[in-house]
């Protein structure tokens, strides 16, 4: 718990047996209430670790996607009373030790979403980002702020704090259950006006830590534009989506506990 406020945790995990115990060990435990796993179908052992760390672990009965994982995910995190919710990835890619850092800008009631950029501090590269990822990294955020109308250093980091009204706020049911999923989280920050903060953070990058390959991430590449194309068509009056309106009741958790 951090200023009265309940921290949960959440690891959408596709083939994590490798790097989540390292994840975990990481974690900021005096602050962290809840750590929720959602297995995505691994072929590997993950939800045996899950299970041996005691984590709350979901399983789906086959493999849905990252966008799908992480809406179970909320769902769990929201059905538990969390105030804070944590996305960190299990590949151990992102630094756990920044969880107390990020949960805080949240806690202070100053954003409703926090942001860890591999951008800020220009340690990308230094901590192994292919120059290809980076490339795409810079041109595709600036094709995004320029249409979006905003100032961010990167929209394609994995490692997000939320507030519960974030959640509770945006429509993300409606988002795709793929890898476009995140970028249309922060297109939906920006809509509702929800602050949005940003923190920089060392990553990793290991034969271990999970990467999309070079066709999917054109295709992620053309949706984050069609994202924001979107967004700037609905901001014209040209165009309505359903990401961009009102949330509606939520439906029912989709993972299977074990």
């Amino acid at each position: 718990m951090l200023q009265g406020r309940r921290i949960a945790v959440v690891m959408p995990a596709y083939n994590a047996e490798l790097t989540l115990r390292r994840t975990y060990d990481e974690l900021p435990h005096d602050i962290v209430d809840q750590v929720i796993l959602t297995d995505d179908a691994s072929r590997d052992a993950t939800v045996k670790t899950s299970l041996e760390l005691g984590l709350r672990t979901l399983i789906h009965d086959r493999n849905r996607g990252y966008g799908a994982n992480q809406k179970t995910c909320y769902r769990e995190a929201l059905a538990t009373g969390a105030d804070i919710v944590v996305m960190v990835h299990p590949d151990y890619q992102y630094s756990p030790r920044l969880v107390t850092a990020m949960a805080s800008m949240i806690a202070s009631g100053h954003y409703e979403l926090v942001l860890a950029s591999r951008i800020l501090g220009r340690r990308a590269r230094a901590g192994g980002m292919p120059l290809y990822k980076y490339v795409s990294n810079r041109l595709l955020t600036a094709a995004q702020n320029l249409l979006c109308g905003a100032k961010l250093s990167e929209y394609h980091t994995g490692f997000r704090a939320y507030s519960r009204r974030f959640l509770e706020t945006i429509p993300y049911e409606h988002n795709s259950d793929d890898f476009v999923f995140d970028n249309q989280v922060i297109a939906q920050a920006l809509w509702f006006r929800l602050p949005v903060g940003e923190i920089s953070c060392p990553t990793r990058y290991f034969p271990e830590a999970s990467s999309i390959d070079f066709r999917r991430g054109v295709v992620y590449g053309l949706g984050v534009l069609g994202t924001s194309v979107r967004y700037r068509l609905q901001r014209l009056g040209l165009a309505r989506y359903r990401i961009f309106s009102p949330r509606e009741a939520a439906p029912p958790a989709a993972g299977a506990h074990a």
